[in-house]
């Protein structure tokens, strides 16, 4: 485990602590939600909706807080985004322990905003980690703060379970507010976090069709972006996981929840433990490798004939995503001049966000054709010929040199 970059930047302990500590809030508030909404309509395509819901302003929130990320000093916008998830996760408290029934509405629209806002708080704070550190410890904050964020994933989910059976969904979200106070209270001992060389202020919209144009005429970016979109759209079967553990390995809720928490931990173990990135070069070149092994992993895992050995092989694809993670992260962070990095990065939230949506469809329009396992097995097939076929595609990619890169920061 590579700490070289906590120790050289206290602004980075900060944040990424804040971070992790706000993060177990959210991720309670997301079993939460959905949670809520079935408990109060009995109806799976009512509490499926609320991802639809949350897509729109996870889009247009993300392009948004892209564009004034690189406008206004970012410490700032974050603080007044924790302001603005307080409310959000407060007023859902409240729905919740309101006389009668919460409404439905108001449980999308809150639900909505709260993903909404934390889009902002994804972008801002990606934007922010390159100026805390030397470019040479790049990597190993990239590589902390992706691993401490799946491990909020792994133990956030199981925590917020564990309130509801003994606090009820309210408590959950109020907790959920109380603990973005953790991340004001860093932001508050940091310093302030300007863009570098903006220069021009222009209007939002110019700006956020500028960030679009930067990334689409940066190979190594489209090339970044796309490899992912692929490996999450046809690789990642998560919404199978109450299937496969339910009616193939028959193990209930708890091999579901199983199934769910063995690709974090996998993810979490693999970034807390990439110091040997440090010395890579061609992380280009790894982040195809990384994508072979996560689809032959998934691949592998949908002819698992038990759950354990199942679980074992996403564990290892969630691995495989975290290295591909860590290096498209630098790839991206290295390439992209500060004055755009605000941009830049949500396109990234929007990429990461959207991958497993689409995910999900393919993999229930597969499953319902041709069973869960084949779905399983396909996806994980189609995901490795997809990768090999973008990198032909975009070039770039296999050619970025992390040295040469990240040697043109320090400049």
């Amino acid at each position: 485990m590579d700490l070289s970059a906590l120790r050289a930047s206290r602004d980075l302990r900060l944040l990424i602590l804040g971070n992790w500590v706000t993060g177990l809030g959210t991720q309670a508030a997301l079993v939460a939600l959905p949670f809520q909404i079935y408990d109060l309509t009995r109806s799976a395509f009512l509490t499926g909706l609320l991802g639809a819901v949350e897509l729109v302003p996870l889009i247009g929130f993300a392009l948004f807080g892209g564009a004034l990320a690189d406008r206004f000093d970012r410490r700032r916008l974050l603080l007044l985004d924790q302001v603005a998830l307080v409310a959000c996760a407060g007023a859902l408290a409240l729905l919740v322990w309101a006389p009668g029934d919460p409404p439905l509405v108001g449980l999308y629209a809150f639900g909505g905003l709260l993903a909404g806002f934390g889009a902002v708080q994804n972008v801002a704070r990606s934007a922010i980690v390159p100026n805390l550190v030397d470019p040479a410890h790049l990597r190993s904050a990239l590589a902390l703060n992706f691993g401490l964020f799946q491990l909020t994933m792994v133990v956030g989910p199981a925590l917020g379970g564990v309130l509801i059976g003994l606090l009820g969904t309210g408590a959950v979200f109020a907790i959920d507010a109380a603990s973005c106070l953790a991340m004001v209270v860093a932001l508050l001992y940091m310093a302030p976090q300007p863009p570098h060389g903006g220069g021009d202020r222009p209007a939002v919209l110019r700006s956020i069709a500028e960030g679009l144009r930067f990334v689409r005429h940066k190979q190594a970016l489209m090339g970044s972006f796309a490899i992912d979109l692929v490996a999450m759209t046809f690789g990642m079967p998560r919404a199978l996981f109450p299937v496969l553990a339910v009616s193939v390995y028959h193990a209930g809720p708890e091999g579901t929840g199983l199934l769910f928490a063995a690709v974090s931990a996998g993810a979490t173990v693999a970034a807390l433990t990439t110091a040997w990135l440090e010395h890579a070069r061609r992380l280009g070149v790894i982040v195809l490798w990384a994508v072979v092994v996560w689809g032959g992993a998934i691949a592998l895992a949908g002819l698992a004939n038990s759950i354990v050995l199942a679980a074992l092989l996403f564990a290892v694809a969630g691995a495989a995503d975290s290295v591909s993670a860590v290096c498209r992260s630098t790839i991206n962070q290295s390439v992209t001049p500060d004055a755009l990095r605000g941009r830049m990065s949500s396109v990234f939230s929007l990429v990461v966000t959207s991958g497993p949506r689409l995910g999900d469809v393919e993999a229930g329009v597969v499953a319902g054709l041709g069973g869960a396992r084949f779905s399983v097995v396909s996806g994980g097939l189609a995901c490795i010929v997809g990768a090999v076929a973008l990198v032909a595609a975009f070039p770039a990619l296999i050619r970025y040199d992390a040295e040469r890169e990240i040697g043109a920061m320090r400049a």
